[in-house]
């Protein structure tokens, strides 16, 4: 009799721990629904600061509370969080991540013919591949190249601004940056025609940091490219330019490269 009350005791005492712990999980989720924001995703980090460990993430993502977008990345079901959101929480994970490039042009009003479903063009200071679950939802790629050698200044940060209108903190290249970063994708990922149409589009740019720019600009294309369409538009001064910073024009020699369309590029070194 006493082994039967002993048993019937541990059993009460495991259902009881059972149903504590089962409620206290479930006040835990209606604690995350209730303050964390909807419209982005999250990770583990963000749930551990409400206590809730990768097994307790786990399960509730089997039990449909969360949606598991890939390995540490988490969402509430049917939140249908936007681009910028999605943007502002890898900005987070990947050094340098800002909007570049046609993207950021357009974000500035410079634009050509730009249609909603545009692949987005995002920059950043290292490798990095684009998680599916970003992907699948906004047409995007992702450069990675070293196209400034940036002297020991506030210039990288500070050609990296929020647009009006768009969230706080959300990085996009400021328009003398962004052109630049066009015209080194020319011929690769870029058309030179398209190219040629967004900077006939640019506006009063900042010749000061313009020079700062192509100062550091690592590549001979985009600087070239830069120079021989701002002397044909009238953009700037080009050789007032030239003459007041050290601009990296490589060479004596001509720049040649073949296009992707199979034509041939050629570029003086002044423009």
């Amino acid at each position: 009799m006493r082994f039967s009350c002993g048993v019937l005791l541990i059993d009460w005492i495991l259902c009881y721990f059972s149903y504590m712990n089962g409620n206290s999980r479930h006040q835990l989720i209606k604690r995350l629904q209730a303050e964390l924001p909807r419209g982005a995703p999250f990770d583990l980090a963000t749930l551990n600061q409400f206590g809730v460990s990768p097994q307790l993430a786990a399960h509730y993502a089997d039990g449909g509370w969360l949606v598991r977008l890939a390995q540490g990345v988490y969402a509430f079901p049917n939140d249908d969080f936007g681009v910028y959101s999605a943007l502002k929480f890898l900005q987070q994970r990947v050094p340098g991540l800002h909007v570049g490039g046609k993207s950021a042009l357009a974000l500035q009003g410079v634009q050509h013919n730009l249609g909603s479903r545009d692949t987005l063009v995002l920059w950043g200071d290292s490798r990095f591949t684009l998680p599916r679950w970003f992907t699948s939802r906004f047409p995007a790629r992702y450069v990675h190249a070293r196209l400034f050698d940036w002297p020991d200044t506030p210039l990288p940060n500070k050609t990296l601004i929020t647009p009006p209108g768009l969230p706080d903190l959300l990085r996009v290249a400021v328009p003398e940056r962004a052109v630049l970063e066009l015209l080194y994708e020319v011929g690769v990922k870029q058309s030179l025609e398209e190219a040629r149409n967004l900077f006939d589009g640019l506006r009063s740019p900042r010749k000061e940091l313009l020079g700062q720019l192509l100062s550091c600009c690592t590549s001979v294309k985009a600087v070239r490219l830069f120079l021989t369409w701002a002397r044909e538009t009238g953009l700037v001064e080009v050789d007032a330019l030239l003459e007041q910073y050290p601009v990296r024009t490589g060479s004596a020699a001509r720049w040649m490269g073949r296009l992707d369309d199979g034509s041939l590029l050629s570029l003086r070194p002044h423009g």
